[in-house]
C-alpha cells in the first residue's frame, strides 16, 4: 500500500487513537479485543530509513499481490522488487567495509559454525548493515526468517538482495499496519520450519509469538532484544510471570547504550533535521526531553553547534548532570513559546500535548528521537479544524486556523532512521553484540540461563570492544602479572566489576 502524497487529512493510514488496536485489521475470528495491546505502542511506530535507493511511490501494486521469484526458484519471501538485488548487494558490500568486526568474527567462528541448527525468526529494520549482521548469522550455520520492525526504515533493494541469495524477507518501505502483521505472520507461521530463537528490535515480534503461537514461544531457546522499548516489555512479562524463555537484553550492555544511543544519535540528530529543514543551528532555541544516553548524546552536537538548548528531565540524577553540562532544567509548559526546536527522547507518551502544540510558535519544529512514536501526541493533530500539507518526504506543516504553521518531522517517529541514515560503524557494534548474544544463548548449557531477563556478561562487552579496535590502529596496554595481582584483576579481563558505569 503505497503512501500517497496528497493533501488533505484522510490520506495519513495510521497514527490510529490509542484505543485502535494494532490487531484490529488482522484477519482473525479469535477475539481482536484479547489480542490489545497489553504492554506498548507497536513499533509501526518507529524507525526508518531515507537512505534507500528507491522511493516506496514508484509502483503501486502491493508486494502481496506480485508473484516473484528468486533466481534460485523460490518464493518463499515478499518484497518491493526482486529485480533489484543488485542494487543491494552493492550497499551491502558498503556496509561491510565499516563493519569489519562482524568480518572478522565470521572468520574466526566460520569452522566451528557456532549456530548450526538455529532457527532464528528476526524483526529489525532492514538495512545494508542488518543485512551484514543477517548473512553472518548464515555463515555461523543459522537458518533466518526475517521481517521489519518498522514499516518505514526498509531498503527495498537489500530486502530484494536477501531474498535472492534465500533468506526469506518479508518487508518493505511504506507498508501500512496490516503489511506489518501480515509480515511478521509470515515469518512465524510456515510449514516445515519452527523458529527457536528471536532477534527482536521493538518487541513487536515477541509480542506477536507470545500471544499467537504459544506453543512456538514455549520452546524458543532464547530472545534478544535490542531496543529500550522491547527490553522493557520484557521485563513486564517476566514481572507477570509470564516470560517462559530466557531473554538477553542488548540495550543495556555498554558497548550498544554508549554507541548506539549517545554517539550515534550525537552525529544523526543534525542529519535528520539538516536533511528535511535546512535549518541553521546557530542561536536556535532548541528544547530536548529527556537526558539519558540519546538526549545527551543530541545535546553534545546541538550545543556545539550554537543552538541555546535547555533540557526537561523527570530524573533528578540526569537533571543534575544535564546542569553541569551547562544546559537549563526547565518544564516544557513554561518554555514552549519561545522554542523554535523540539525534540523528544524519552521513550514516554504524551511528552509533548495538544495544549503545548497550540501554544508553539510559528515555524517551529517538533521531531522524535525515542523508539515508539507515542511521544508527540500526533493523533490529536488530526483534527478537523488543522490542516496538514506534506512539504517534501518525511516533513509535514500542520497549519493552524490562524495560520501558524508548525513543521511536523517523519509524523513523530524515528527521526534519524526515517530521514537520514545512521553511521554504520556504529550499527556495526549493535550487530557484533547481537551475534553474540544469539551465540550465548543458544550454546548455554541448560540451566545456566533461567526464564529472565540477562544482560550480556562483561566479557563480552569487553570482546566487542576490542574486534573495533583495529579500525583505530588502537593498542591496548597489558596488565604485568604483579600489576594485575594487585588490582585483583585477571590479566585477559573483565577489567570492571559489574556496577561499574562508564
Amino acid at each position: 500500500m503505497a503512501h500517497k502524497h496528497g493533501h488533505g487529512r484522510d490520506r495519513i493510514q495510521f497514527a490510529n487513537a490509542e484505543d485502535k488496536q494494532e490487531f484490529s485489521k488482522y484477519p482473525t475470528k479469535a477475539g481482536r479485543r484479547s489480542l490489545s495491546r497489553s504492554m506498548s505502542q507497536s513499533s509501526t511506530d518507529s524507525y526508518s530509513s531515507a537512505a534507500s535507493y528507491t522511493d516506496s511511490s514508484d509502483d503501486e501494486t502491493s508486494p502481496r499481490d506480485k508473484a516473484q521469484v528468486n533466481t534460485l526458484g523460490s518464493s518463499d519471501f515478499c518484497v518491493k522488487n526482486i529485480k533489484q538485488a543488485e542494487f543491494g548487494r552493492r550497499e551491502i558490500e558498503i556496509a561491510e567495509q565499516d563493519m569489519s568486526a562482524l568480518i572478522s568474527l565470521r572468520k574466526r567462528a566460520q569452522g566451528e559454525k557456532p549456530l548450526a541448527g538455529a532457527k532464528i525468526v528476526g524483526c529489525t529494520h532492514i538495512t545494508a548493515q542488518t543485512a551484514v549482521l543477517l548473512e553472518t548469522l548464515v555463515a555461523l550455520g543459522a537458518q533466518c526468517r526475517w521481517t521489519a520492525c518498522n514499516i518505514y526504515s526498509t531498503q527495498n533493494e537489500v530486502a530484494a538482495a536477501l531474498a535472492e541469495i534465500g533468506v526469506p524477507v518479508f518487508a518493505w518501505k511504506g507498508e501500512s499496519e496490516d503489511d506489518f502483521w501480515w509480515c511478521i505472520d509470515r515469518c512465524v507461521n510456515t510449514e516445515g520450519w519452527q523458529a527457536n530463537m528471536i532477534l527482536d528490535d521493538g518487541g513487536d515480534l515477541t509480542h506477536w509469538v507470545y500471544k499467537k503461537y504459544p506453543s512456538v514461544f514455549k520452546k524458543v531457546r532464547g530472545i534478544v532484544e535490542e531496543s529500550v522499548t522491547g527490553v522493557h516489555r520484557l521485563y513486564q512479562l517476566s514481572k507477570a510471570g509470564k516470560l517462559c524463555v530466557p531473554a538477553m537484553n542488548v540495550n543495556d550492555s555498554v558497548t550498544k547504550q554508549k554507541f548506539d544511543n549517545l554517539y550515534c544519535c550525537r552525529e544523526s540528530i543534525l542529519d535528520g533535521l539538516k536533511r528535511t529543514t535546512d535549518i541553521m543551528f546557530g542561536g536556535k532555541q532548541v528544547v530536548v526531553c529527556g537526558y539519558g544516553e540519546v538526549g545527551k548524546g543530541c545535546c553534545t552536537a546541538l550545543k556545539a553547534l550554537g543552538a541555546i538548548v535547555c533540557i526537561t528531565e523527570i530524573d533528578p540524577i540526569c537533571a543534575l548532570q544535564a546542569c553541569m553540562d551547562g544546559f537549563r532544567v526547565v518544564k516544557l509548559s513554561e518554555v514552549i513559546r519561545q522554542m523554535d526546536v523540539v525534540i523528544t527522547c524519552t521513550g514516554n507518551k504524551n511528552v509533548v500535548t495538544r495544549e503545548q502544540l497550540d501554544r508553539m510558535k510559528n515555524g517551529c519544529i517538533v521531531c522524535n528521537m525515542g523508539h515508539s512514536n507515542t511521544e508527540i501526541d500526533v493523533a490529536s493533530l488530526r483534527s478537523p479544524e488543522l490542516t496538514w500539507e506534506r512539504v517534501r518526504s518525511q516533513v509535514d506543516h500542520i497549519i493552524w486556523p490562524d495560520g501558524k504553521r508548525v513543521v511536523l518531522l517523519a509524523e513523530g517517529r524515528l527521526l534519524n532512521l526515517s530521514c537520514s541514515t545512521v553511521p554504520t560503524f556504529v550499527l556495526s557494534i549493535t550487530a557484533t553484540t547481537q551475534a553474540l548474544a544469539l551465540i550465548e544463548l543458544f550454546n548455554a548449557p541448560e540451566g545456566r540461563y533461567k526464564q529472565d531477563v540477562y544482560l550480556l556478561p562483561k566479557k563480552m562487552d569487553e570482546y566487542v570492544a576490542s574486534l573495533h579496535l583495529p579500525n583505530f590502529d588502537a593498542h591496548l596496554t597489558e596488565l604485568t602479572d604483579e600489576q594485575a595481582k594487585y588490582m585483583g584483576l585477571n590479566k585477559n579481563g573483565p577489567f570492571k566489576p559489574n556496577y561499574y558505569r562508564y
